[in-house]
């Protein structure tokens, strides 16, 4: 697949972020840019900083010190339309299993107060963009993994977001499932010049998908430019060899990092 022309307006500002948990430093001075219909690779170790990043990226969580920009949007002083300027994708699945496809499109619809005439149209064309048209009306607990991922990246969609941010979208999927949703992902890319930003530990999926790729590894960005950089760099012929050349082949504790995942599934599940 080629990449995405990229449209040099910068949608996501990171200066000097910073989080601290009770004195322990997650997320340590980063900064970065993506500009609009990039495909932007977040990777990592266990417990490196990625969920952190993110979860202030999305609002999920208030820095210690820096700043964050998103559409051009503070994300401390104006998250309503923050929020409104991303669609996200978690790691978990977040759908309602009691539900057809139709109805998980529609609440979300709702809750994002799409104008109602818009919303048949939306839902149809989103649908047959992740192949799910013929399922639509079936609920959600009968569909495989890949088919509920290719729902959730739908959903996401339905607003017109700027940002897609997706959390290790394709964990536990078989390969050809893999293979079928980052197609998927390539043509809303595309087709909407929809920005990406996604974590994974699949590096062959970062390689082949991403534009720029930025490791971060103990809070710390500690690399980051195109896949073919890196390697360059590290004189390396993969980008999974270039990423242990830099973050070390240790297998690492899970740490603050890790555990902030946790609380965040715990928190969205329901009471």
């Amino acid at each position: 697949m080629s990449k995405a022309n990229i449209n040099s307006h910068t949608i996501i500002k990171v200066q000097k972020l910073t989080k601290k948990f009770n004195g322990f430093t997650a997320v340590d001075d980063i900064s970065f840019t993506i500009n609009k219909g990039e495909v932007f690779a977040f990777l990592g170790p266990n417990g490196a900083g990625k969920t952190t990043t993110i979860k202030m990226l999305t609002t999920l969580l208030r820095p210690t010190k820096g700043k964050i920009s998103i559409n051009g949007f503070d994300v401390k002083h104006h998250q309503h339309q923050v929020r409104r300027s991303f669609g996200i994708v978690f790691q978990d699945f977040s759908l309602d299993e009691e539900l057809t496809a139709w109805e998980n499109m529609y609440f979300h619809a709702v809750l994002y107060k799409v104008p109602g005439n818009l919303v048949k149209k939306r839902i149809n064309n989103l649908l047959r963009l992740v192949s799910l048209s013929d399922r639509k009306n079936d609920f959600v607990k009968t569909f495989s993994g890949g088919m509920r991922r290719r729902l959730e990246i739908a959903r996401g969609l339905l607003h017109r977001p700027q940002i897609l941010f997706l959390d290790e979208p394709t964990l536990g999927l078989d390969a050809q499932t893999r293979n079928k949703l980052w197609s998927q992902i390539y043509k809303l890319n595309h087709k909407y010049q929809t920005t990406i930003f996604f974590t994974t530990h699949y590096l062959d999926e970062a390689e082949k998908m991403a534009s720029r790729v930025a490791i971060i590894d103990h809070g710390q960005i500690v690399a980051q430019g195109t896949a073919l950089e890196l390697k360059q760099l590290t004189k390396t012929n993969s980008l999974e060899d270039a990423y242990l050349k830099i973050t070390g082949k240790d297998i690492r504790q899970e740490s603050v990092d890790y555990m902030s995942k946790m609380r965040l599934r715990q928190s969205r599940r329901p009471r």
